[in-house]
């Protein structure tokens, strides 16, 4: 990806995750290549945090399902390593327990999405953990449209 031409689009802020909660789901209808989800967990627990992207029909989250299995990369202790392992390619992914800070890669080819089925847009669930884990998620994003102009992935 080229640096000018990449977004980042936050999804999930960041906030305790207890009860476990779903990120805003954004449209890829304006996009090309692949989606990086980018997962940031400071675990001050030692309760796992489960991961799970979602496809979804519309940007309100709309019959959201599980994403085919994606290409995953973690790095699960970023005070000693901010290098992210490939992990086995799955639809979700969890945590160690160890009360480090986290990062976990979902990289996600449009393409592989439902997108006969209507399903266009992405977002990324959390399951419940403990309320001492900081959750957190954005996408690295290419727009299919180069220059000032911005679309809104935000919009059906």
């Amino acid at each position: 990806m080229n640096v000018q031409s990449v977004d980042v689009l936050p999804i999930l802020d960041p906030a305790a995750d207890a009860a476990g909660r779903s990120s805003r789901a954004v449209s890829l209808k304006n996009l090309t290549g692949v989606v990086r989800l980018v997962c940031y967990i400071n675990q001050g627990n030692a309760a796992t945090v489960a991961l799970t992207p979602q496809q979804c029909t519309a940007v309100d989250g709309t019959g959201a399902k599980a994403v085919p299995a994606a290409p995953i990369y973690a790095a699960q202790d970023l005070a000693t390593t901010t290098v992210a392992t490939r992990q086995a390619a799955a639809a979700n992914f969890t945590t160690s327990a160890a009360t480090t800070a986290k990062r976990v890669d979902f990289l996600i080819d449009p393409a592989s999405l439902d997108v006969a089925g209507g399903f266009d847009c992405l977002r990324v669930t959390t399951g419940a953990s403990n309320a001492a884990n900081i959750t957190s998620a954005f996408l690295v994003v290419q727009p299919r449209q180069k220059g000032d102009t911005q679309l809104n992935a935000r919009a059906d």
